[in-house]
């Protein structure tokens, strides 16, 4: 059996060696079968509740508890368990440490218990978090109810700690945002899971609640579209909220936890505090009176309804003006109504427009900074060392998902963990530590993303030294117990950063049909790369146990299958346009291709979509609305001029073969070799090859060499990143034949530079090589910035347009 022997609990990546569980008994392990828990009799509501959450996950293995016994669980918070309390654990670390938690195993503690494996934290979410790395330990995935990853049955489980476990988080605040669930979790929840609300309710909110303390998250900005109502429509949400240790929050839109889409029933134009800012501040105080009791992060600022720009203030002035005064006005409220400013969490997010206003804002100190990506994975500027100072601390705002310009990403979960760990890596670096959140749509299907966000912000240190690779493996293996399926969402990954499954569109809306530039041998390597992901899914489904093949499908199997028939609809139809005139039979086949892989895709979706998850995933784009920023639907031949798909097109392999039988399109251009990396660190799972490599300060220098050709345009790539300093270009210096040239890659905040390489995940820059003798090209780039990350160099023939 998989995991037969020994179980290493796995906390953020890192494996705790002191933690272990086997399936064989020991002189110094505890039993868990008829083990009694035994939670404070005055337990906090939280704490009551994960005691009981780790007896169901014991049934969940097939084990049973006891109510007496001499073997016991001690769950509790340092202070308010009076057995933890009096067993003379040294419990100094615990003090003032926030959410941190303590696992020991102790002999003879009390009269008549012969052994006691304590769960105790700091505080009562410490203790939350502690009881669930039992839990992770034994095999019971926290996505056990939201992804139906069961857990194995293996028969008696017996703990081994050889000294005490003590864990803490990295960042304080740890955070998800749901959002657009227009076409996921709302109809999900209204229709299949919690029709009896019509709505995303207090049943499929308490499953949300549940899910971040499995994953150590302790905060969520709620669902905000107009589809979905307010959370705080229903008083039961922010109750539960409260029981379960979530503190509540709103998005960066939405202030003083207010949901203004559904909220403010005055005509639009009086949301605006230049003109009604007595009804405004009225607004905001009603909120305050009813949720001022609950742990909760307040939203300072403002912006539109409909998360658009603020109304009010004409110049930029006028308008950091009007910033400064409705900030201090909720201040003022929130000392009215709630209590001390200073003590409590707010945070302010500078999003899109709001950025450039940041110098000309008086923000309290006390506030957190949180600074916003680009909406793609790239963060848009950093704390300075002024900034890092500030007692506020700093925060991120991230996006896994997106709806808007230039193209949404609303149905597959495709952002590498190697992007998120190097850019949270720098924020981290830089001070960012008070809060992360992210932006990950209807939860479902960013399972693996989701978690891996969760691991960094608990340990970054840990998950970043792992890698992208190491990481995946060690999920694969805590999940299914088959580390080889890391090697599958590597590859995935891989593949969907060159472009997006929801961005095989080579235009922009409003743009005239462009077609992908792609050479016929490049969509050949990109499909047969597809292929080979398939065979080795083929490879290892046989050896998932039954009981987790559901999960499998939803987590592994689904998101590679649907991007590979995605890719193979949208070339193939992409050869039927340019083949129709000069090979008529040809693309009729091509035709019958992308019809066959669009209706395996909807049968494909359309098995995702029944029985518990009916309605809870819906293929990009689900239909016409916000056309402005979403991809085309496939235009599909018409019946019958598409024929019949011969066999031999029936699978990605046989479709790239065929590919490669036609003539290209332009040449390949040679790419420049790495000769040498001083000054540089590869990250794998970037890019377009090995990995890209990251320059670790200014004038790092790349050596790279090309043969002889009479190529003299040199184009270099690099990810979309921003520098460390604002508002700066990444730059470079291209040393040739002695001579010094730079390089510049220029973008503008969501121009048309920024929308091709956000889609493409590459800038490129391009220079003309001076006159040279022919021969070998040998040259150097030297990087202008430390975190430049260099995707590789073509040399392309005559000079640069």
């Amino acid at each position: 059996m998989r995991r037969l022997l020994v179980l290493a609990c796995v906390l953020a990546g890192a494996a705790h060696a002191a933690l272990t569980v086997d399936v064989r008994a020991t002189s110094t392990s505890l039993p868990l079968d008829g083990a009694v828990i035994v939670a404070a009799p005055e337990a906090d509501p939280l704490e009551a509740f994960v005691a009981q959450d780790l007896a169901d996950d014991l049934k969940r293995l097939g084990l049973r508890t006891a109510t007496k016994g001499s073997v016991q669980i001690w769950i509790g918070t340092a202070g308010r368990h009076p057995a933890i309390d009096a067993a003379g654990l040294d419990l100094s670390k615990l003090k003032g440490c926030w959410e941190c938690f303590q696992i020991a195993l102790l002999r003879n503690p009390a009269p008549g218990v012969k052994q006691a494996l304590v769960l105790v934290g700091a505080d009562r979410r410490g203790t939350a978090y502690g009881v669930y790395t039992l839990s992770q330990a034994l095999g019971v995935s926290p996505w056990h109810w939201w992804a139906d990853v069961a857990p194995l049955k293996r028969g008696p489980l017996h703990v081994s700690v050889s000294e005490p476990v003590h864990d803490g988080p990295a960042v304080k605040y740890r955070g998800l945002f749901i959002n657009d669930e227009d076409w996921g979790l709302q109809p999900w929840a209204a229709n299949t899971f919690e029709p009896e609300a019509g709505n995303i309710g207090p049943r499929t909110y308490e499953q949300v609640f549940r899910l971040l303390l499995r994953l150590k998250a302790n905060t969520l900005w709620p669902a905000m579209h107009q589809v979905s109502g307010a959370f705080n429509a229903n008083p039961r949400n922010a109750e539960l909220a409260q029981r379960y240790g979530i503190v509540m929050g709103s998005s960066h839109a939405e202030p003083m936890l207010r949901n203004n889409v559904s909220e403010w029933k005055a005509p639009a134009d009086q949301y605006n505090y230049a003109t009604h800012a007595e009804q405004v501040r009225d607004y905001w105080t009603e909120r305050l009176k009813t949720n001022g009791r609950y742990e909760s992060l307040f939203t300072l600022g403002m912006r539109g309804i409909h998360d658009s720009g603020m109304q009010g203030g004409g110049t930029v002035a006028e308008k950091q003006a009007l910033l400064n005064r409705l900030i201090a006005d909720q201040r003022e409220l929130l000392a009215k109504h709630v209590g001390d400013p200073a003590q409590l969490p707010q945070v302010f997010v500078p999003y899109k427009e709001v950025l450039p206003l940041l110098p000309g804002l008086a923000l309290p100190d006390d506030v957190t900074l949180v600074w916003p990506d680009d909406n793609f994975g790239y963060l848009r500027q950093f704390p300075d060392a002024a900034q890092a100072k500030r007692s506020g601390g700093s925060g991120v705002y991230y996006h896994l998902s997106y709806l808007g310009a230039p193209l949404s990403y609303l149905w597959l979960s495709t952002t590498p963990p190697a992007l998120v760990a190097e850019e949270m890596g720098r924020a981290f670096d830089a001070g960012v530590q008070r809060l992360w959140m992210a932006n990950a749509g209807d939860i479902k299907p960013h399972e693996v993303n989701l978690s891996h966000w969760f691991d960094l912000a608990w340990n970054p240190a840990a998950v970043r030294a792992q890698g992208q690779q190491a990481y995946l493996a060690d999920l694969a293996q805590r999940l299914f117990g088959i580390a080889e399926i890391g090697s599958i969402w590597d590859g995935y990954y891989r593949l969907n950063f060159e472009r997006r499954p929801e961005h095989l569109q080579f235009h922009l809306p409003g743009e005239r049909m462009k077609r992908s530039g792609m050479t016929a041998a490049a969509i050949n390597e990109r499909l047969t790369r597809f292929a080979q992901l398939l065979a080795a899914l083929d490879a290892v489904r046989p050896r998932i146990a039954a009981e987790q093949r559901a999960g499998f499908f939803q987590l592994v199997e689904y998101p590679l299958r649907a991007s590979a028939l995605a890719n193979e609809r949208f070339f193939a139809l992409e050869r039927y346009a340019t083949t129709l005139e000069r090979n008529p039979a040809g693309a009729r086949a091509f035709a019958a291709q992308a019809v066959r892989a669009d209706q395996r895709l909807k049968a494909l979706t359309a098995r995702y979509n029944t029985g518990r998850w009916a309605g809870i995933l819906a293929e990009e784009p689900a239909d016409g609305l916000w056309t402005s920023y979403r991809q085309q639907a496939p235009l599909l031949p018409a019946p019958g001029l598409g024929g019949r798909a011969p066999d031999a097109l029936g699978d990605l392999a046989c479709a790239a073969a065929d590919l490669a039988r036609l003539p290209l399109v332009e040449p390949i251009a040679p790419l420049l070799r790495v000769a040498d990396t001083e000054g540089w660190r590869r990250v794998p799972g970037l890019g377009r090859g090995d990995g890209v490599l990251v320059a670790q300060q200014p004038g790092a220098t790349l050596t790279l060499e090309a043969p002889a050709s009479d190529a003299n345009c040199l184009r270099v790539h690099v990810l979309p990143t921003y520098p460390l300093t604002a508002g700066e270009p990444w730059q470079a210096d291209v040393k040739v034949d002695g001579q010094t040239h730079a390089l510049r890659w220029l973008r503008g905040t969501q121009d048309a530079a920024w929308a091709q390489g956000v889609l493409a995940n590459r800038l490129s820059a391009s220079l003309t090589l001076p006159e040279r003798a022919t021969g070998p090209l040998r040259l150097q780039l030297l990087a202008g910035q430390r975190d430049l990350m260099f995707d590789g160099a073509e040399l392309l023939p005559g000079a640069c347009r």
